[in-house]
């Protein structure tokens, strides 16, 4: 399936979702890679995560680009040769790109019952307004889960963490974004995210 979804937050940024029905085979027709890339995708063991790195390759030729136009620093942090910010993820049989002139990050997660067995690592303050017995319990983690891994793409500060650094304000039902803050070495940041869920997944975006 090609392109599944466009956003547009702002004039400046740019997300791209792909919904990653095509074939290994069939990816690998669609796209151009450098010897590096070709290298790390046929050493992948999962031909899950390699459709999943190529699908990322369709949309970046979506925004434009090519895979030769992707570089990562050495914190693993994905940057493009023009100097606009960009962010990247995938998950199962979705992946997405943003990409903007602001400082983002992004994520996408299944919605998994197995979350609410790890919720204690990633969620402290977030648990004095959420609700274990709600019928809407798995997708609020979901949501607090990418909400605080964008922050964590878009700070891009190692030793970063989720449980003392960030914090999700609640979210009202049938909003879809929110307000989300790290606090880190005594200083605040503020930013604004923005989240939406299909087909069972959930995908969040912070912009600085």
């Amino acid at each position: 399936m090609p392109l599944y979804k466009t956003i547009t937050p702002n004039s400046e940024t740019i997300v791209k979702i792909w919904k990653i029905t095509e074939s290994f085979d069939d990816l690998m027709q669609m796209v151009n890679l450098k010897p590096k890339s070709l290298e790390r995708v046929l050493g992948m063991k999962s031909e899950l995560h390699q459709r999943g790195f190529l699908s990322v390759r369709c949309l970046l030729r979506a925004f434009g680009y090519e895979d030769v136009d992707l570089h990562y620093d050495e914190h693993g942090k994905p940057y493009l040769n023009d100097g606009k910010y960009i962010s990247i993820t995938h998950s199962f049989g979705f992946s997405a790109i943003i990409i903007s002139k602001a400082i983002i990050g992004i994520d996408i997660e299944k919605q998994r019952d197995k979350i609410t067995v790890i919720a204690h690592k990633f969620i402290d303050y977030e648990f004095n307004y959420l609700d274990k017995n709600a019928s809407d319990y798995i997708n609020k983690l979901t949501i607090i889960w990418c909400v605080k891994e964008s922050l964590y793409k878009l700070f891009a500060t190692p030793g970063l963490s989720f449980i003392q650094h960030c914090l999700v304000i609640p979210v009202s039902d049938n909003e879809k974004e929110t307000v989300a803050w790290i606090d880190y070495e005594d200083r605040k940041y503020r930013y604004h995210i923005h989240f939406l869920e299909f087909e069972g997944f959930t995908c969040a975006y912070a912009i600085g």
